[in-house]
């Protein structure tokens, strides 16, 4: 099938970047690249994100095997986030991009 017949279904790299391409999934990933987050955590860092989305966006990455949930047993119940060796393997690669972007246009220098 030719290249510009495929659709992002058929071509793994184009899933991949329509999926990664969602603002907040970057984000979120960027973000967990530090440590595991709280969802509480990584709602402050996510300005603009609502709780709807958050979670459609944390299970998505979740069943595309680049987050790990995990749920306390104490009271209050504690739900935590952390990238998956799979998640950690986008970090650098979410890092070029943004260094790339910021080399190549003076406007991406104040985007964070």
């Amino acid at each position: 099938m030719p290249r510009r017949e495929r659709r992002p279904a058929e071509c793994l790299a184009e899933d991949w970047l329509a999926f990664l391409g969602h603002r907040w999934n970057a984000l979120i990933l960027w973000h967990l690249t530090e440590g595991s987050l709280r969802y509480g955590e990584l709602q402050d860092r996510l300005p603009g994100i609502t709780p709807k989305v958050q979670s459609e966006r944390l299970a998505g990455l979740t069943r595309r095997g680049l987050l790990v949930r995990s749920v306390s047993n104490g009271f209050p119940r504690e739900v935590t986030y952390r990238l998956t060796s799979q998640g950690q393997a986008l970090g650098p690669i979410i890092m070029q991009l943004y260094e790339w972007a910021k080399a190549s246009s003076p406007e991406a220098e104040n985007i964070t």
